[in-house]
């Protein structure tokens, strides 16, 4: 009899879940009431598609917040059907966009850059219709996709890499969350230390430092870069700790707002258990200090 209880109570506690959530072909979890538009194209080069996966709150008439998400890989290599993890912005009620891009083997520098920048265009162009609150743009990335955030947010109104702005008046990010991205690729890719990915990435222009420079987050900070969250293992043995260091030297000289936490002991995002929860707890307070969310 107890066995038979057991077995209802489970049985319910399942049917209770699937009322309450819906997990999507790639397996993120969206809560009840939330959308999906999956694999939709924001941009076509040659016979290469970008899309994107976005996840809309309950449209309650007022614009939400929305993150855009992208993906690591020494730009070589990962896609966003892994990506997951986004159940601290859907409690907060923002909209998620996670997206692909070009890798090397499609395209070089700068390509990747130009794919984040036009998906903010993208979102921007389509506000109304997804509710978005072009406002409040978040973008974040890990490892290669923390450098392309904060290309995508650092760039600001600066046109340099915008292949679908038209006429888009304005173009900008509200805050960028950078966990161990590479902010100089000019010391990443022809310092003491190359790192091959890099190098690779780079390409035909490995020689043209001013490129370089031009694809390095640190050298377009300026007092109007958008606050940025920063995390990093002291002991990542591929993006050099001492990256972010330089980054928060760097935000910290404009007086742009920012939060570093170094994870002692964090190698290259293999953080404990804990310690991401407390990064997301710590990301979601950044974002309301911010005023993203509320």
């Amino acid at each position: 009899m107890k066995k038979a209880l057991l077995l209802i109570l489970l049985v319910a506690s399942v049917i209770a879940l699937n009322a309450q959530n819906d997990t999507t072909k790639y397996g993120v979890v969206i809560p009840k009431g939330f959308t999906a538009q999956i694999d939709v194209v924001y941009d076509k080069v040659g016979d290469w598609e970008g899309k994107v996966d976005i996840y809309l709150p309950p449209n309650t008439g007022k614009p939400t917040p929305i993150l855009i998400n992208i993906h690591g890989g020494g730009w070589n290599h990962g896609n966003k059907e892994k990506q997951k993890g986004f159940g601290s912005f859907f409690k907060n009620k923002m909209a998620v966009a996670n997206m692909g891009y070009r890798l090397v083997d499609v395209a070089p520098a700068p390509a990747a850059i130009e794919d984040v920048r036009s998906v903010l265009a993208y979102l921007v162009k389509n506000a109304k219709e997804l509710n978005i609150d072009v406002n409040k743009i978040v973008v974040m990335g890990g490892s290669a996709g923390g450098h392309l955030a904060m290309m995508g947010g650092y760039l600001g109104d600066n046109i340099l890499f915008d292949q679908n702005r038209k006429d888009l008046k304005d173009l900008k990010v509200a805050a960028v969350i950078d966990k161990y991205g590479i902010a100089d690729m000019v010391d990443f890719s022809v310092g003491p230390k190359p790192y091959k990915s890099a190098v690779r990435w780079i390409g035909k222009k490995i020689d043209n430092v001013a490129f370089i420079r031009s694809v390095s987050p640190l050298y377009h900070i300026n007092k109007n870069t958008p606050p940025t969250f920063i995390v990093h293992g002291d002991a990542d043995p591929i993006v050099p700790y001492s990256q972010s260091v330089e980054l928060k030297k760097k935000l910290d000289e404009f007086g742009v707002k920012n939060i570093f936490i170094t994870v002692e002991g964090g190698e290259h995002g293999k953080f404990p258990q804990e310690k991401q929860r407390e990064i997301s707890r710590s990301i979601i307070s950044f974002l309301k200090k911010v005023k993203v969310i509320e």
